[in-house]
Formats: C-alpha cells, sequence, structure tokens
C-alpha cells in the first residue's frame, strides 16, 4: 500500500469530519516527515519501529510536546488505516506511548504589567483585540474569526460560532471592553469584509486579519513594554482574576470554553491570592481556639 496515496484519504477524512485547518495542517505534516523516514509499506509499520522513530526524533532533540503530538498523528492515521479502510489489523502506536510532560504553571500577568503593556497599544483596533483575549478570555483564533454579526452591543455578549473543537459557546465583556469596541467599530472602515478585525495596512489592507497578524501585533507590543507576554498569557490573566475574586470554577470553564474541568483547574494554582486569603482565614480560626 503506497503511504502518500493513504495520507491524502486520510486528509479527506479528516475533512469531512469537520476538523479545524490548523489540525489538518499539523496532522499532515507530522504524517509527512514520518512518511519521509520510514522505508516500509504502510501496513508493514510495526511497533519497533515506532519506538525507533522516537528515538530518531529525540535525537533531533525536538521537545517532549512536540514528539506526542507527532505520536498522536501517526496513531490516528492508524486508526482511520484500521477501523475505516481495513488496511491494517492493528495500530503500531500504542496507548502509552508518549514522553512524560512537565506540567508548568499557567502564565499570567500582574495588575501592573497589564497596565503597562496596554499603555504601549496606541492602535484603536488592536486595543480592542486584546482587550478581548484580556477580558473575555477568547482564543487568539476566535478573535481573528469574528464578525460583526456575532458581537451584540446591547446585551454584552459575544457569540463564538465555532470554539476550539467546533464548540460554540457565549461570552460576556466588561465596560472597558465594550468602550474599546465601539470605538474601533465607529472608525472600521471597510463595510463589506466578513471578518470585525481587518489589516490596516500593506496589500492586505481591508482583509480580515490572520491569527499570525494578532500575534506579531503582541510580539511587537511585548518588545515595546519589555514584558514577555503572549495572546494565550492574556487569557490566563483573565481565568486567573476571575478566580481571585471569588468566580466559580465552573464558571470560568464555560467562558474559556474548556471541555474539562480539570484544564480549568491548573488556574487554581496561580491564584495566589485566593489561597492566600482563605490560608489567613483559616489561620486566624486556629489560633484562637
Amino acid at each position: 500500500m503506497d503511504i502518500t496515496n493513504s495520507i491524502i484519504n486520510y486528509r479527506r477524512f479528516l475533512k469531512r469530519k469537520n476538523c479545524a485547518k490548523g489540525t489538518i495542517k499539523n496532522y499532515m505534516n507530522s504524517l509527512k516527515n514520518f512518511a519521509l523516514w520510514i522505508d516500509l509499506p504502510v501496513e508493514e509499520v510495526a511497533n519497533q519501529h515506532i519506538q525507533f522513530y522516537i528515538d530518531y526524533l529525540l535525537d533531533k532533540r525536538l521537545k517532549p510536546k512536540t514528539i506526542n503530538n507527532n505520536l498522536d498523528s501517526i496513531r490516528g492515521f492508524y486508526n482511520y488505516l484500521q477501523n475505516e479502510e481495513k488496511a491494517v489489523t492493528s495500530n503500531p502506536v500504542k496507548k502509552g506511548y508518549c514522553l512524560r510532560l512537565g506540567r508548568p504553571l499557567p502564565k499570567h500577568l500582574r495588575d501592573e504589567q497589564v497596565q503597562e503593556i496596554f499603555k504601549s497599544i496606541k492602535s484603536i483596533r488592536d486595543q480592542a483585540i486584546f482587550m478581548l483575549m484580556l477580558r473575555c478570555g477568547l482564543r487568539v483564533e476566535e478573535v481573528a474569526d469574528l464578525t460583526l454579526n456575532a458581537i451584540d452591543l446591547k446585551r454584552g455578549q459575544i457569540l463564538i460560532f465555532k470554539g476550539k473543537g467546533a464548540k460554540g459557546r457565549i461570552v460576556y465583556f466588561s465596560k472597558d471592553t465594550y468602550d474599546a469596541l465601539v470605538a474601533y467599530i465607529k472608525r472600521r472602515k471597510s463595510l463589506s469584509a466578513q471578518g470585525l478585525f481587518l489589516v490596516e495596512k500593506g496589500t492586505c489592507k481591508g482583509k480580515k486579519i490572520s491569527v499570525r497578524g494578532i500575534q506579531k501585533r503582541i510580539e511587537y507590543y511585548s518588545k515595546k513594554s519589555g514584558i514577555k507576554v503572549s495572546c494565550h498569557h492574556l487569557r490566563h490573566t483573565m481565568a486567573t482574576q476571575l478566580l481571585n475574586a471569588g468566580a466559580d470554577l465552573e464558571i470560568i470553564q464555560d467562558l474559556l470554553g474548556h471541555s474539562k474541568i480539570t484544564t480549568t483547574q491548573r488556574y487554581c494554582k496561580v491564584s495566589n491570592l485566593r489561597v492566600q486569603r482563605d490560608y489567613y482565614k483559616a489561620m486566624e480560626y486556629v489560633l484562637q481556639r
């Protein structure tokens, strides 16, 4: 069986499942690298070959998370071959095949860092973009895909039609986010463009801004302010601030669009203010006994 044709068929299968474009692209890149390395027909790949491939990736000094992503892609490909095409009888990538990963705490910004970063943002468009991440916890892909129709200024809410995992949800925005959105929408010149946030300069002027375009802007403001920040840092900051303010974990899970509560629970570990408050309250009771 030709591995190239099998990968092409798998790509069609993923598209029929309505997988995100980024997911399909990452899967295809991983499988392309695997196909270039392996010198066997796809149906002859066995458990030991996968182990050799892991060694090969380790020798290339790839990060454990990157190697695990590669293994996930190959495992999914063989699941397809086994269940859909009936081309193989077993999956050579066993479920337990993954490298142990550290669990770094989500990085968030202190209040003074947030103020410093937003002081450096002079663009009305960029103010609105990053306020949506800070106050609504939107992912960069979700901001890039926003349309005018998704914004309900009267109700103070935004409809995310297709978040991570193709899941929709409603998020709400604060007064400062409302002001930033209104200021931008009033200045937004294109009436025909589908996207809410548009490119303002260059050959792509007037077209919807891309994910990479937004990421470049935050990199620019990070350098300008001298504070290390990414789009996801703003999202983490929103979750941490809500926890410190006493918001329930389930509410934050819903707002962030997490499918598992365990993902949201990680933010508890960085919510030092809440832990500190509860500790002193409990310790005061202990000392009074």
